[in-house]
């Protein structure tokens, strides 16, 4: 009974300027919508990383070149070339002597190129590997072989396919013993992969392979590698795996203190930290850009509220008349402030839900795997927000309101 009345009375004020009502609930509809649209998208695509990355494998110890601290990205990570990892490294690392729980190492080159078989010709992405890659990343043959160790240095024009770049251009032949021009370098195609999906920050069923050398020294021109992936016989050896990794790259680079590494080794559990430290903080820098449109909602109540206080004076003088106090009138237009943006926040909530759904049916499609998360917190927190904005927002409205005077009210035309 207590609401009952006020929210009457703001369900008639609303429906007495329909569209002035809808314009300003319209801001509190789009701010609460991107608020619940941000943090949908970017906890599934958060998911999407880290469920890639996971899916390299339990066991794996990534290198890559640079320092970083203990819990931080290395620079390269960001873009940064960085040349300090070198084949001699990727050799040290699968030496047993040196890393005694390393089972299969590989060493990789990335980079970008026109490919043409006959009339067919697509950008694609290559990498430069070496041969124990598919037993690194469980990668399976469907046709053909994988590249043989000595073809991994003795400049092999060979390459194996991924299922995607099958498609693209042997759609409708045999690619085995076929010619695939890269670089105006011709290569025989021995073999293609089953299909696997993206994984890490790469996409197997896209990518090209290539020997390790054929790529570094024929096509990029270069003598360092871009990352190493090793293998350890057990998740339980990785700590000590990381440890004799640190201890043989220091002997490599002559380097005495820790603190000049120029190299960071990463389970797949740190870089899994890693990652959720980085995306959280972009998640919720996005979030609180997002938010600032609530505040634009917000003002837009104040306006509304004012105007109806002005609307209403003789309405506020006959209720101070017939015994209201000022706390009475306060409450009044408060809750009426509460329950637009209330009411704003309910669609823009239920508008933001199905947005998100959308972009997960449209990124599904488009071959991803992710996730339509929407979290019980990002829908309390714009509730919470929308109620918060409408007492903040009302209040210089409601205190306006009390401080009519009934006999200037009363007079009021």
């Amino acid at each position: 009974m207590l609401l009952a009345n006020p929210i009457k009375i703001s369900y008639k004020n609303l429906m007495a300027a329909k569209w002035r009502s809808f314009l300003t609930v319209l801001g509190i509809i789009i701010g609460v919508a991107s608020v619940i649209i941000v943090m949908a998208i970017g906890a599934s695509a958060q998911q999407l990383i880290l469920d890639q990355v996971a899916g390299v494998g339990s066991n794996l110890v990534g290198i890559l070149p640079g320092g970083s601290e203990e819990k931080g990205p290395p620079a390269t990570v960001f873009g940064t070339i960085i040349t300090t990892l070198k084949y001699t490294d990727l050799k040290s690392i699968g030496n047993k002597s040196n890393a005694p729980d390393v089972t299969n190492v590989s060493g990789y080159v990335t980079g970008s190129a026109t490919a043409k078989h006959q009339e067919n010709s697509f950008a694609v992405t290559f990498q430069g590997v070496s041969s124990a890659l598919i037993n690194v990343e469980n990668i399976k043959v469907a046709k053909g072989r994988f590249f043989m160790s000595e073809e991994e240095t003795n400049l092999a024009r060979v390459a194996v396919l991924g299922a995607d770049r099958v498609k693209d251009f042997f759609p409708n032949e045999d690619p085995i013993g076929k010619t695939l021009t890269i670089k105006d370098l011709n290569f025989t195609v021995i073999g293609t992969l089953e299909k696997k999906g993206a994984s890490g920050f790469s996409n197997t069923d896209e990518t090209i392979y290539m020997p390790l050398f054929t790529a570094q020294k024929l096509i990029l021109g270069i003598d360092y590698l871009n990352f190493i992936r090793a293998k350890v016989d057990s998740p339980q050896n990785l700590d000590r795996t990381v440890a004799d990794i640190k201890t043989t790259l220091r002997q490599n680079h002559n380097i005495k203190d820790p603190s000049d590494d120029d190299f960071s080794v990463r389970t797949t559990a740190q870089a899994l930290t890693t990652l959720t430290s980085i995306t959280d903080v972009l998640k919720y820098f996005l979030t609180s850009i997002a938010a600032i449109s609530l505040l634009v909602g917000g003002v837009g109540i104040m306006n509304i509220m004012l105007i109806a206080v002005n609307q209403r004076i003789r309405e506020i003088g006959l209720r101070k008349a017939v015994g209201a106090r000022n706390a009475n009138i306060v409450s009044q237009f408060l809750i009426e402030s509460v329950f637009i943006t209330f009411a704003g926040g309910v669609l823009g909530i239920i508008f933001g839900i199905l947005v998100a759904w959308l972009a997960a049916v449209v990124i599904n499609r488009l071959g991803y795997t992710w996730h339509f998360l929407i979290t019980s917190n990002s829908i309390v927190i714009a509730t919470a927000v929308t109620i918060l904005i409408g007492l903040i927002f009302g209040m210089y409205p409601a205190r306006k309101a009390a401080r009519v005077s009934p006999m200037e009210a009363l007079r009021y035309e």
